[in-house]
């Protein structure tokens, strides 16, 4: 059942996304919404679609996006591994795992588009587009990180109910 709820609600943060957060930015950099709903799904126990959701997050954003062509996609399956990762490791601080992914997965996502318009000959100066775009728009996810963890953690709990013993 995961695996059908990453639609509409993927598609839905992709809308609010592109329609809202578009119009909020904090110097040039936006925050990324499908990025923290993938960490903070990747994130929970019970969660076994981690994967399909990024593929699928990631294919959405790769087709509204200006950006070429499978670049957020491979960002989030990276986000996705780290995340999955991370929840193996630090299993016992769930949140703590959230900031340290939204913070490493902002700054990977970011880089890999960075590096993706500058191979396709885009003139960037690095110093300024890390200054004006990435560190705002890591705030920003950072800022919007523990709201959306909290949401997707009761969608988890919804989806994946925990067992009673009788």
């Amino acid at each position: 059942m995961g695996v059908f709820l990453a639609f509409p609600i993927l598609a839905f943060v992709l809308m609010l996304q592109t329609v809202m957060i578009s119009t909020l930015p904090l110097v040039s950099g936006f925050a990324d919404l499908v990025l923290l709903v993938l960490a903070a799904w990747a994130l929970q126990e019970r969660a076994r679609s981690a994967w399909a959701w990024a593929f699928i997050g990631g294919t959405m954003v790769s087709l509204v996006s200006a950006v070429p062509t499978g670049v957020m996609l491979v960002g989030y399956l990276i986000v996705t591994g780290i995340a999955r990762l991370m929840r193996r490791r630090v299993w016992q601080t769930p949140i703590f795992s959230m900031f340290l992914v939204t913070f490493v997965g902002s700054l990977i996502s970011q880089g890999l588009v960075m590096g993706a318009l500058i191979f396709e000959g885009t003139p960037l100066p690095m110093l300024d587009s890390l200054n004006l775009v990435v560190l705002p728009a890591t705030l920003l996810n950072l800022l919007l990180a523990l709201p959306m963890y909290a949401i997707i953690s009761d969608l988890a709990q919804w989806v994946y109910p925990e067992e009673v013993e009788v």
